[in-house]
């Protein structure tokens, strides 16, 4: 982790304890924006860790729940303030979405790193060629300058993966994400040869999940599972869809992609067959006439 204490995680902290003291309160979401004259959807997003309180508003939170308690009040009033402070990655606002920023606030203090792709390597083990390919394709009117930020934006994120002891990352990839050619042959004959090169990290497993397997768990589409250090904070679930960025944190929406991960983990090639796998889909790339085009 990068980033034990980034805001983001703070205010996720700071939301989940403000739900619990409502709750023992006995109060309701509408019971809590009356009092503070705003509406419902203001203080579900605060529980929720998705907008930033406000001194004054966590202030009168803790009054209306009777927190008397003095180093109570302090210890939170201090998460508030330092909910309030800003990532690295707001450099990067100007190209990135609500989601995405959520996600890599939270991707800044993780501790674990748990992925299963379906269709693309994982944003963290891309290479600058193979990334650019997809933002052409995926943002066809994208200005070269916000294009090269975003790159920018993505290398800063996977220099975690070169710090010993920050970030632990297990990646499982459907086969389907080593044969789709992004940006054509010689980019993925690069890409290829860069998850070998990270799959040599100590922090790093990578598994693939060939077509031979049949039905498994992951079918569904693709999901991440991120895990942070502190154990009060607790696994999240990001899941990316044409519909939007889903973040799932209810225990049972964790307990059943967890479950799904360790299956999908016992199903793929165990990591040094993987290895050879990957050599072997290089190979194939480098004997094949290329597809120039992403």
């Amino acid at each position: 982790m990068s980033d034990s204490q980034s805001p983001t995680v703070r205010r996720r902290r700071l939301g989940m304890e403000l739900r619990r003291l409502r709750e023992s309160s006995s109060l309701m979401i509408e019971d809590v924006a009356r009092h503070l004259e705003c509406s419902m959807s203001r203080v579900s997003r605060i529980e929720t860790g998705k907008s930033v309180a406000r001194i004054r508003d966590v202030r009168d939170m803790l009054d209306l729940y009777e927190v008397g308690d003095s180093g109570q009040r302090e210890q939170l009033l201090t998460l508030a303030k330092d909910a309030q402070q800003r990532g690295w990655w707001t450099e990067y606002e100007s190209v990135l979405s609500a989601g995405l920023d959520t996600y890599v606030g939270l991707e800044a203090s993780a501790a674990s790193i748990r992925s299963f792709q379906t269709h693309l390597i994982p944003g963290l083990l891309q290479t600058e060629e193979y990334s650019r390919a997809l933002i052409k394709v995926g943002q066809p009117t994208e200005s070269p300058a916000n294009i090269d930020r975003m790159i920018s934006l993505r290398r800063r994120r996977q220099a975690m993966l070169a710090e010993a002891g920050t970030l632990e990352m297990w990646a499982v990839l459907d086969e389907a994400v080593l044969r789709r050619p992004i940006g054509g042959h010689p980019v993925m004959r690069a890409q290829l040869a860069r998850l070998l090169e990270v799959d040599e990290l100590p922090s790093v497993t990578i598994q693939v999940l060939p077509f031979t397997r049949g039905a498994h768990p992951g079918l569904g589409g693709a999901f991440t599972i991120i895990g942070f250090p502190d154990p009060t904070d607790l696994d999240v679930v990001y899941v990316d869809s044409p519909a939007g960025n889903i973040f799932l944190e209810k225990d049972k929406d964790v307990r059943r992609h967890t479950t799904w991960f360790d299956h999908l983990r016992a199903a793929a090639l165990p990591p040094d067959e993987s290895t050879d796998f990957i050599a072997a889909v290089a190979d194939e790339f480098k004997n094949t006439s290329p597809y120039q085009r992403g």
